[in-house]
């Protein structure tokens, strides 16, 4: 370990994967928008900053908002450049530049106005009445063989709930399950892998593939079904979208919600089975459960950052940054900084203020997913508790209190456990 954490390389070293926090907050002692050495990122990792940052889509474009510096921008922006012509000339070539974290407003607010017509209050509703099924069908089965809480409980949950959501139908979802999350074949770099590997896209190219025969068969044979309601959605202008469009949004909110979703779970189920006084607080009453999902978020974001791209010199906070500075938003650190948090290194499950947290980031690019991945967490764990009297870490897989051994996911986009298992005590009911 190097004497000084900024010695250290964030995106490309392995040091800190596992607890990045000490140098957040080291970055932050010492200017909350300080540019790493290792890249040239500008990090924000301040709260106000990064709220100024996600608030001015003027100033700063997402077309870097997934990849940052790998490859980062093509050219070198100039001052006096026309900024926006560059951006327009190499979008295309940019990585997941089709993904909506990546678009603009115009194109960002046309097609983040589609997918809010796919995942409308009423589909929402229904598809969170599905969930409490799903989440006691899963756990049916993790209860009886226990393993992997995040393989045989988290994951198949989440992916069926998204699945409910867009419709996809009972008999294609457990071809979903195998090709998104049990094949062993697939491709397993992830986009800000801290190895340095290639983007995969293999995950979006099977979701493509499915979602653009789902949106053209029922172009042709609507049915009274979500994939119609898809298939027919609209541009807020009432044209209709090319099937691609429509596609690219789907794919987007299938990965990303689920990816997420399992992040979160991961690190609210470690803390339910580590802190037994949590524990036994939240099943005293389980209307507390929801606080205490805004501060696992608020705690140990799912997502790092967001990347953007200086549009214009300007200053975040007192600090100058120049045009063409490609800057990391980093919720996990915004979300600990004292100014906005107090004690913020503590986990408070009565937190007032824990739904300040930037864990969805902010402004137009604020995930549209949250009210998802909000309910989802909380019908697993209130589900997980009604129907165990007790959950404990297994040591036997990840060793005694005083030496966890845990393996964190090794990107520098993505926080989360790559496995949990718990040893539980099944509720008298379920015996």
């Amino acid at each position: 370990m190097a004497n000084n954490f900024q010695d250290l390389d964030f995106f490309l070293g392995q040091e800190l994967v596992a607890d990045p926090y000490p140098y957040f907050d080291e970055l932050r002692a010492e200017c909350p928008v300080k540019r790493e050495k290792h890249h040239d990122v500008m990090m924000v990792t301040g709260y106000e900053e990064a709220l100024e940052v996600y608030n001015d889509v003027d100033r700063f474009s997402s077309c870097i908002a997934v990849t940052g510096p790998f490859p980062g921008f093509p050219v070198k922006i100039e001052e006096g450049d026309d900024v926006a012509a560059l951006i327009a000339e190499h979008r295309d070539s940019l990585p997941m530049s089709d993904q909506l974290p990546t678009l603009d407003p115009p194109t960002h607010t046309a097609h983040r106005a589609l997918l809010m017509r796919l995942i409308t209050p009423k589909r929402l509703k229904e598809n969170e009445e599905a969930m409490w099924s799903i989440a006691d069908r899963m756990l049916d089965n993790y209860l009886a063989t226990g393993g992997d809480c995040m393989r045989e409980f988290a994951g198949p949950f989440t992916l069926y709930v998204i699945a409910d959501l867009l419709g996809v139908p009972k008999d294609d979802q457990e071809e979903f399950l195998h090709a998104l999350q049990r094949d062993p074949h697939r491709q397993s770099g992830t986009v800000g892998s801290n190895s340095g590997d290639d983007l995969s896209h293999s995950p979006i190219e099977f979701l493509y593939g499915k979602f653009s025969t789902y949106v053209e068969e029922r172009r042709q044979n609507p049915r009274n079904d979500v994939l119609t309601s898809m298939a027919t959605a609209t541009f807020p202008d009432g044209s209709q979208p090319e099937v691609i469009d429509v596609v690219r949004v789907a794919a987007n909110l299938f990965s990303a919600g689920q990816e997420t979703t399992v992040r979160l779970l991961s690190s609210a189920l470690k803390l339910i089975a580590e802190r037994q006084d949590i524990q036994q607080y939240l099943r005293e009453d389980p209307s507390r459960i929801q606080n205490f999902i805004e501060e696992s978020l608020r705690m140990e974001s799912p997502v790092k950052g967001d990347f953007r791209l200086a549009k214009e010199t300007g200053t975040v906070g007192e600090t100058e940054v120049p045009v063409g500075t490609v800057l990391m938003v980093v919720n996990g650190a915004a979300n600990r900084d004292p100014r906005r948090f107090d004690d913020p290194t503590t986990f408070d499950p009565a937190r007032s203020n824990a739904r300040q947290h930037l864990a969805f980031g902010r402004g137009v690019h604020s995930c549209p997913g949250a009210p998802l991945a909000r309910a989802e967490a909380r019908v697993a764990i209130e589900r997980l508790l009604a129907r165990t009297a007790e959950v404990r870490i297994d040591e036997s897989v990840h060793g005694p209190a005083d030496a966890r051994k845990y393996h964190y996911l090794p990107t520098f986009i993505l926080r989360g456990l790559t496995s949990l298992h718990l040893e539980l005590d099944v509720a008298e009911g379920d015996r």
